[in-house]
């Protein structure tokens, strides 16, 4: 058994990123999965769908660029990802590079349908709020195209005179029937119906008074001017007598698909430039209650964990997986 971990270089001239092979027992390093000179310009998540030998991986941006917190500035400068990289699984050779353009500025998480004939999944693009799919054409190669968009609001009192949602993390529902994502910025979270795989359809979204903390908040230094969608400013999200802090990140879903489960922490680097109060006091894993038949989110108001009360912390909890296997990890044969 060997081990897959991915790795990107720490420079900006020669930003370059390859995976790791490890033993799967003594986790002694392998070597390069991929072949010499095939690495791709950064790197971050990736999936495979064995049955159509391939493996996709995406984008964030070079480690010297991002690990201080988020400067515009590097953007322009081509220090961010916005492509997928498409690989052979069984030669480990690069295939194609998508290039998802402005919408798809810094791809991060990438989910595969669950069904293992399927050739198509998702890809969660988080400077612009898009979601892509992505598929198998006919020919054999692969394609990329838009099919969710979350508009920015203008603002002021922050960085820019625009904040997008920051869309940080995607899941599908082992059924194949929702994907859910996470605005980490606006603070709250979708569920799209993708019974019809290029046509999604929102059917639950966090309201405004169900909001998982965010940068907008109504007593916060922002002020929203203008937004597309007609929202009002949310109020503080107060669980348990706890102010979250931060925003709404990482996913997990229960295996019925009945709970979602929430933490708040990005990055530590990111943390401390959007959200210096979690930085002090840790972050919080939430829950809300799922509809599987209509569609639906509702808040737990009985359910939080507070990782600032930690022996050692305060702690930033960032992933969430099941020790037997989850919608964000289990690929099928």
């Amino acid at each position: 058994m060997e081990e897959l971990p991915n790795t990107s270089s720490n420079t900006f001239k020669h930003s370059s990123s390859g995976f790791v092979l490890l033993d799967g027992e003594t986790f002694e390093i392998i070597g390069n999965w991929e072949h010499p000179g095939e690495a791709a310009n950064f790197g971050y998540d990736f999936w495979y769908q064995p049955r159509h030998n391939v493996m996709i991986s995406t984008e964030w941006g070079a480690p010297k660029a991002l690990s201080g917190g988020f400067n515009p500035d590097h953007v322009k400068e081509g220090h961010y990802g916005n492509s997928l990289n498409i690989w052979d699984w069984t030669t480990h050779r690069k295939l194609q590079m998508l290039d998802l353009g402005e919408d798809g500025a810094i791809p991060l998480e990438v989910r595969f349908l669950h069904e293992p004939s399927a050739p198509e999944g998702y890809v969660g693009c988080a400077l612009r709020s898009s979601v892509f799919r992505f598929y198998k054409t006919p020919k054999g190669d692969w394609a990329a195209e838009k099919v969710i968009s979350i508009p920015s609001k203008k603002v002021e009192g922050w960085m820019l005179p625009e904040m997008p949602g920051l869309i940080t993390d995607i899941l599908i529902s082992l059924d194949d029937r929702y994907l859910y994502f996470s605005s980490w910025l606006h603070g709250d979270i979708r569920q799209y119906d993708i019974t019809d795989r290029r046509k999604l359809q929102l059917v639950g979204q966090a309201e405004v008074n169900e909001f998982l903390g965010g940068s907008i908040i109504s007593d916060g230094p922002v002020r929203v001017l203008e937004d597309p969608e007609g929202q009002e400013q949310p109020r503080p999200r107060i669980i348990q007598g706890k102010r979250v802090p931060g925003g709404p990140q990482m996913l997990q879903l229960s295996l019925d698909g009945r709970r979602l489960y929430v933490t708040t922490s990005l990055y530590s680097g990111w943390d401390k430039q959007f959200y210096p109060d979690m930085i002090r006091e840790g972050s919080v894993m939430m829950q809300m209650d799922v509809d599987t038949v209509n569609g639906g989110l509702t808040v737990n108001e009985n359910f939080l964990v507070d990782f600032g009360k930690e022996p050692d912390g305060p702690v930033l909890a960032h992933e969430l997986r099941y020790p037997g296997g989850d919608c964000t990890s289990d690929i099928w044969l």
